[in-house]
């Protein structure tokens, strides 16, 4: 992806972001460049200011935060067509849980402080993004509940 017009094309392609209308995925394409990252790689670290979102193109990135004594705790794992990052939206935009590839990974990282400029001047792309946003963590607690449900409910048969 070299120019705004590949990274469009990029992000008009996957699930879920498709589905933005099209000014919202052009706004996107204008603050976005394309990056290709090796396995292993951090793009975030908890704590850090969030100056980029990240839309999963191909591959995968791990969430993941450090637990005293435990070390790093996966928390969930992304693909292909998601978006990865709330914090650049939510102040004070800094990174709650770290982001690294976990394969190989096509992303198109997105400049948050313009998208947020970009919201502002357009309150509907803004309600648009948030919308898409929160939907996306609502999926994420759901899981994050089904996991906490099967790691404490009480074995067949009782306790």
């Amino acid at each position: 992806m070299t120019d705004t017009t590949d990274v469009r094309i990029a992000l008009g392609q996957v699930a879920g972001v498709h589905a933005l209308p099209l000014r919202a995925l052009d706004d996107l394409a204008a603050c976005g460049t394309g990056r290709a990252v090796g396995a292993g790689t951090t793009l975030a670290n908890e704590g850090d200011d969030a100056t980029y979102l990240y839309v999963v193109i191909e591959g995968r990135v791990a969430i993941d935060t450090h637990t005293p004594g435990d070390g790093t705790l996966v928390l969930e794992t992304l693909g292909r067509g998601e978006l990865v990052g709330w914090s650049w939206l939510v102040p004070p935009h800094r990174w709650r849980f770290a982001v690294r590839a976990v394969d190989d990974t096509d992303l198109v990282e997105i400049d948050a402080a313009a998208l947020r400029d970009r919201c502002i001047v357009d309150p509907e792309l803004g309600f648009t993004l948030a919308r898409h946003v929160v939907a996306g963590l609502a999926a994420r607690l759901e899981a994050t509940r089904l996991r906490l449900l099967d790691l404490y409910a009480p074995p067949p048969g009782g306790r």
